[in-house]
């Protein structure tokens, strides 16, 4: 195989995920019921109106759906989406360039936007405002401002940590600020079962409930686990079975909650060698390898949400169900 086939076949599967597993309208796209009404009155009447939408923030645990949201921001208004990052806006030049390339009406996406440098957001705030950007030209006594117009725009910003936003920058969002939460295991089997279509593989609403229960209530992993299952049904020579999704998750080690092997290892070491607790983050990073931010951000929040974890003011503190369903998964 070339080199050229090689790049095609890696690329032409990531735009699978991104588009063709994407929902491209407010019906296709399940769950967050009251989110998705309230931005479909204030897009709509915006459009009505023939004005920008006011600014959006959307935050919440990554995989749940901010930047599908985005993308249909811009469809309902008809216009055209700019995106970019928190990290990759370095500069204030780097922010003058994508505002100023901006169209009337366009929809500019930042993701991960408490990334921002305390210096970008104050070039921000103007801009979001008043429209207007502010660029400081030389050093010193012959500096001047310059003051440019910024054509009308709707800044949608993605964040999974809104704790790290500034307060003046969170007040710019006079659109709304909306929390996305976690997915029910219905929900989870409706997005599965339309990804299953769409990837073209036939299976059963048990097999996609199988599924949706692992999947730690997000619709990206959910995705993950389902392109997983069918991979192997596809070297396994046959269709997409409940052994085949069983042997897929033996494989990937999670278990019936949808715990991983790292999420065991921070259950295991408490209960093991502190006695189920109390115990300090630092430690029990250190006795299992894991950054601490890890175990905080990604790990902690799932296994507190299943009452297998306690966070108390003396440490971390194993839950009885922990010890049940540890045993019950070692049998």
């Amino acid at each position: 195989m070339s080199d050229t086939t090689q790049k095609n076949i890696v690329r032409d599967d990531a735009s699978g995920l991104d588009r063709t597993l994407r929902p491209q309208t407010w019906d296709e796209y399940i769950g967050q019921a009251k989110t998705k009404e309230n931005l479909r009155i204030l897009l709509t009447a915006a459009r009505e109106r023939g004005h920008a939408a006011e600014h959006i923030l959307l935050y919440g645990p990554p995989g749940l759906g901010k930047t599908t949201l985005a993308n249909l921001v811009s469809k309902t208004l008809g216009t055209n989406m700019k995106i970019t990052s928190g990290p990759a806006i370095e500069r204030v030049g780097d922010l003058a360039a994508i505002l100023t390339n901006l169209s009337p009406g366009d929809v500019l996406f930042i993701d991960e936007i408490h990334r921002l440098s305390k210096s970008i957001e104050e070039v921000l705030y103007p801009a979001m405002e008043s429209g207007v950007l502010d660029i400081i030209i030389g050093k010193g006594p012959s500096a001047r401002t310059v003051q440019l117009e910024l054509p009308p725009f709707t800044m949608v910003a993605a964040t999974t940590r809104i704790s790290l936003l500034s307060s003046p920058l969170r007040s710019r969002f006079s659109g709304g600020t909306f929390r996305l939460d976690f997915y029910t295991d219905d929900e989870i089997a409706t997005i599965l079962k339309r990804s299953a279509e769409l990837l073209g593989i036939t299976t059963t609403d048990t097999i996609l409930e199988h599924i949706s229960k692992r999947c730690r209530a997000t619709p990206r992993t959910a995705n993950y686990l389902l392109k997983r299952c069918r991979d192997l049904a596809q070297l396994e020579g046959g269709s997409l079975t409940n052994e085949i999704v069983d042997k897929t998750f033996h494989l990937l080690e999670i278990d019936s909650l949808g715990l991983g092997k790292p999420d065991r290892a921070v259950l295991e070491v408490i209960i093991q060698k502190f006695n189920g607790g109390p115990v300090g983050l630092n430690t029990i990073a250190a006795a299992t390898g894991e950054e601490p931010s890890t175990i905080e951000d990604v790990i902690e929040p799932y296994l507190i949400r299943h009452g297998l974890l306690e966070r108390t003011p003396r440490g971390r503190v194993v839950g009885t169900e922990a010890y049940t369903h540890l045993n019950n998964n070692n049998q």
